[in-house]
């Protein structure tokens, strides 16, 4: 059984940041690559940013604002998340695609989500 789980978020004022932390555990075999995905109101979820082997890829709407880190091997990712917007209010998810021991082939893991909140 493979979990993911997040931490980090809260509620912010315009201009302010936040730090997202996100932990794979479980019987893992080998992690691919690792993410942050947020999903507000009434929108699709959408891509935030990612992480492969030290490569990363942001959305453009964070892009200069936001950065990625983590480490594969440990199966940690974190989000730095500065000069926040009211738009960047969502609930951010941690993904993992990963596979895990036993198994044959990939899989993309969830995290539970945590609220980000921004205020003008």
């Amino acid at each position: 059984q493979v979990q993911l789980v997040e931490s980090g978020g809260g509620l912010v004022q315009a201009g302010g940041s936040l730090r997202l932390s996100c932990a794979a555990s479980g019987r893992i075999f080998s992690t691919y690559a690792m993410g942050w995905y947020r999903q507000a109101p009434g929108k699709q979820r959408e891509l935030v940013a990612a992480i492969t082997n030290g490569k990363t890829n942001y959305a453009t709407s964070v892009k200069g604002r936001f950065t990625i880190s983590g480490d594969n091997a440990k199966n940690t990712v974190y989000l730095q998340m500065n000069s926040l917007k009211p738009e960047d209010t969502a609930v951010y998810y941690c993904n993992a695609d990963l596979r895990a021991w036993g198994s044959s082939i990939r899989n993309y893991y969830w995290g539970q989500g945590t609220q980000v909140t921004v205020s003008s």
